[in-house]
C-alpha cells in the first residue's frame, strides 16, 4: 500500500516514532530526552519514544523509569541482559506505530535537531534515509578503520552510502516491517532494504563530541562487520542462487588446481619427479577445494528449490484487487456467481 493510499490513523496514534537503542547511558538519557522532546514536540505532530534499555548495570533503568513516568510520550522496554544492539531495535520495530520511524544513539552523538529533515525526506519519497558523519568526532583508530569497512561494503553491495555505520535513520515503516534485524544486522538494513527495493538516501548530519560515558564498540565490531558483510550477501543477492556465492571461488580454486596438476604431468611425463613437489599437495588442496565450495553450492540450490516461499523472493509494493475481492480471498476458489449471472 501507498503512503497515499494507507488508512488515516486513529486519533491519539503517533506519526513519527523514535527508537533508541542504549546501554549504559544514566548520564547522556536526560539531556537526550529533552532534546528530543523540543526536537518532535517543534514539529506538532503525534509522535512517541520507545526507548530499549540493552541491559544497563549504571542506573538507566531508574532514569527511564522516571523519564517514562513524568511523559506519556514515552515507551522503554528493558531487556534482562545485554543482546545487542540488533536485537534492540528488533524489540523497538516491533512496537513502533508511527508511519515514519528513526532510530538514533542516546550517546548525545546525533544531534535530535536533524529530525526534521529526515522527516521531510521521507515525505518527499524515499523509504529509507541514513544519516552521514560527514565531519566525525572520533579518534583516528576508530574512523579509518569504519572508512576501509565503509568502502568495502559500498563496493560489494551496490549501495552508494557512505556511513553504513551511522546510527541515525530514517524509515517509512513499510519498509521496517519488511526487514529482519537480528546478529549484527543493524549495520546493514540499508543494503537489506536496497536488494528489495526501496528507495534508500543519505543525509549529512552533525557529529558531536561525546561528553558522557564510553564507547561500547572496539575494534572487534569491524571483524564483526566484515562476517556479518558475507552474511547479507549470501541471505539477499544470492539467496536465490548460492551456487554463485559459492561457485566463484570454488571455480577459481579448481582452476588453479587442474593448472598445477597439469602442469606437473607434463614435467612428469619429460621424466622429471614431482612426488615430493610442494606443488603436487597444493594442486591436489585446491583441486578438492574447489570441488567442495560447488558442491556445497549445488546442495545449497537443492534447499533453496524446496523450502524457499515466494514472498521471500520479491516484495510487493501495492496491490489492485478485482472488484468484489477481498485479500483474504487470494489464493482461494473463486466466488461462486449469481444464479443467472
Amino acid at each position: 500500500m501507498t503512503a497515499s493510499n494507507a488508512p488515516e490513523k486513529a486519533a491519539g496514534e503517533p506519526e513519527i516514532s523514535v527508537v533508541v537503542p542504549l546501554f549504559n547511558e544514566v548520564e547522556s538519557l536526560p539531556i537526550l530526552h529533552e532534546q528530543l522532546t523540543q526536537s518532535l514536540a517543534g514539529m506538532g505532530r503525534p509522535y512517541e519514544i520507545v526507548f530499549v534499555d540493552d541491559g544497563s548495570t549504571d542506573g538507566s533503568t531508574d532514569r527511564l523509569r522516571a523519564i517514562a513516568a513524568a511523559d506519556p510520550h514515552v515507551h522503554v522496554v528493558f531487556f534482562r541482559r545485554n543482546f545487542g544492539k540488533s536485537p534492540a531495535l528488533n524489540a523497538g520495530f516491533e512496537r513502533v506505530r508511527g508511519r515514519i520511524v528513526l532510530t538514533l544513539d542516546a550517546d548525545l552523538q546525533d544531534d535530535p535537531a536533524l529530525i526534521p529533515q529526515f522527516v521531510e525526506r521521507i515525505e518527499a519519497g524515499a523509504d529509507l534515509v541514513s544519516g552521514w558523519k560527514k565531519k566525525r568526532h572520533d579518534p583516528l583508530g576508530k574512523t579509518l578503520p569504519s572508512k576501509v569497512f565503509n568502502f568495502v561494503v559500498r563496493k560489494l553491495s551496490g549501495v552508494p552510502l557512505r556511513d553504513f555505520n551511522c546510527g541515525f535513520k530514517a524509515y517509512r515503516i513499510e519498509c521496517i516491517r519488511e526487514l529482519s534485524v537480528y546478529g549484527g544486522f543493524h549495520r546493514f538494513l540499508p543494503v537489506l532494504a536496497g536488494e528489495r527495493g526501496f528507495r534508500v538516501e543519505e543525509l549529512v548530519v552533525r557529529h558531536r563530541p561525546r561528553e558522557h560515558g564510553v564507547s561500547k564498540f572496539g575494534v572487534r565490531r569491524f571483524f564483526d562487520g566484515f562476517l556479518d558483510l558475507l552474511t547479507v550477501l549470501l541471505v539477499t543477492r544470492y539467496r536465490t542462487r548460492p551456487l554463485h556465492f559459492f561457485g566463484i571461488p570454488g571455480s577459481f580454486l579448481m582452476a588453479a588446481g587442474l593448472g598445477l596438476l597439469a602442469y606437473l604431468s607434463v614435467l612428469w611425463g619429460v621424466g622429471q619427479p614431482i612426488g615430493t613437489r610442494p606443488l603436487l599437495t597444493l594442486g591436489v588442496l585446491c583441486t578438492i577445494t574447489g570441488f567442495q565450495f560447488i558442491g556445497l553450492g549445488l546442495v545449497a540450490e537443492l534447499l533453496v528449490r524446496t523450502t524457499i516461499r515466494s514472498s521471500e523472493v520479491f516484495s510487493i509494493r501495492e496491490e489492485i484487487l478485482p472488484r468484489g475481492f477481498e485479500a483474504a480471498q487470494l489464493g482461494a476458489a473463486p466466488p461462486t456467481p449469481p444464479p443467472g449471472a
